[in-house]
């Protein structure tokens, strides 16, 4: 299989280095080379007009449900749905049974994900078995392959020991990744508010959102380390993140399409498919991820992941399991911000490739030479009905069936190899 390629006539979009022009990216032996390098005569040509020719994308909140529930997605699959998506990296959470809290797990994993169509990173537990009690072997983990750390599914509520977190993994350069969630307030199945009264659901606030938002916020000040808030779902949540980013907090922050592109309103067929924590907001949280993606206070555009079966989503709306698929719709729904003028070409690239890769601290992220060529060629016209068929995840749990999209990845390509491609 060829890794020596020249992608012609693409917009090259690469906000690391402020590209953003009409040209041909060289690869070599599977690493992006400068374009006057020496090659063969016979290289093989991807003709790339009229689409935009971006650094891989990173997903960098996933849960590929392995080791522990393969039924309903594993490292393989999940990295086939990854490159059918355009993304060419994905971190995945330690909410796996066993937790990914050691180094053996987070080994496994790695090893697995040799096989996988894309790069697999994995996120190590914050805390043994996601207990909130006893720290993890960070340093353990990190040499094992582990890029982050996370308790995400469960909040840490023991503020003492998320202070000890955050302190023990600046040692080792590692994120910390919040779920931030007050379980005390966290009692219900969707949003509070009108909707959730309509439908006679029981509803979370958003303060039990922005209350954790708070404190791992002012953690973070105190103790001059960094923190990553997931999921972010709350007007309330981006205010705080905003005046910390404003008064110097090492904080960053990421949500997923859900969030800017659907309200608490889709819930009102009780369809357990828009069920996920943190539930749906409202209309004017809404607008304000929005306006958090176009200001710089949103980091990043992260997927949450989360397969579900039919055992679990088939359901009544209470007993149902929180989450949905995200990998094969991220992409066309953020360029949905792009054709609205939310945000530019320029900064989706940011969101969903160069930020992702400064936070967690990877490869990729430009289309610098030397750096491997994991790159992602998108169709911004391509318009095509997401249905049940289409999808490559081994879970169908996703409220966007149906959905007539536009812009789409045409080829994914890791390392100078092509793991997606509908060029024909």
């Amino acid at each position: 299989m060829s890794t020596t390629w020249r992608i012609a006539n693409g917009r090259i979009i690469d906000p690391v280095n402020k590209i953003d022009r009409i040209g041909d990216l060289l690869i070599k032996d599977g690493v992006i080379v400068e374009p006057d390098q020496p090659v063969p005569a016979d290289i093989p040509v991807i003709d790339a007009g009229g689409c935009w020719l971006v650094p891989g994308l990173i997903d960098m909140h996933v849960h590929l449900r392995e080791p522990g529930e393969e039924y309903k997605e594993d490292i393989l699959s999940g990295a086939a749905a990854a490159a059918s998506g355009g993304f060419t990296a994905v971190a995945c959470m330690p909410n796996t049974r066993p937790v990914n809290d050691n180094a053996t797990i987070t080994a496994m994993i790695r090893a697995k994900a040799a096989q996988a169509a894309v790069r697999v990173y994995p996120v190590g537990a914050i805390s043994l078995g996601s207990e909130g009690h006893q720290l993890a072997e960070y340093g353990e983990m990190k040499a094992a392959g582990a890029v982050a750390v996370t308790d995400d599914g469960r909040p840490v509520r023991d503020s003492q020991l998320m202070r000890r977190a955050l302190e023990y993994a600046s040692d080792f350069d590692l994120a910390v990744i919040s779920h931030s969630e007050e379980m005390a307030l966290s009692t219900g199945v969707m949003n509070e508010g009108p909707v959730a009264t309509r439908l006679g659901l029981k509803g979370i606030p958003t303060a039990a959102e922005s209350i954790m938002v708070y404190r791992e916020i002012a953690l973070a000040e105190f103790t001059g380390t960094r923190v990553h808030i997931a999921h972010v779902s709350t007007a309330m949540s981006i205010g705080l993140i905003r005046a910390a980013k404003a008064r110097g907090v090492r904080v960053t922050a990421e949500t997923a399409p859900h969030y800017f592109t659907l309200t608490d309103e889709a819930v009102v067929d009780y369809e357990t498919n828009t069920k996920m924590n943190p539930p749906l907001r409202s209309a004017e949280d809404r607008a304000a991820i929005r306006a958090a993606l176009a200001d710089g206070t949103l980091d990043a555009i992260a997927t949450d992941h989360a397969p579900h079966s039919i055992l679990e989503k088939e359901l009544e709306f209470d007993a149902a399991a929180n989450g949905i698929i995200g990998l094969e719709t991220a992409l066309p729904l953020a360029l949905a911000l792009v054709r609205e003028q939310i945000i530019d070409p320029c900064r989706l690239v940011e969101l969903m490739s160069a930020n992702p890769a400064r936070i967690l601290g990877l490869p990729g992220g430009t289309l610098s030479p030397g750096e491997p060529a994991d790159v992602t060629l998108i169709d911004p016209q391509r318009e095509f009905v997401y249905s049940a068929d289409q999808v490559v995840s081994k879970s169908r749990n996703t409220p966007f069936l149906g959905w007539k999209l536009q812009g789409r990845a045409v080829l994914t390509m890791v390392g100078g190899s092509i793991r997606h491609n509908l060029l024909g």
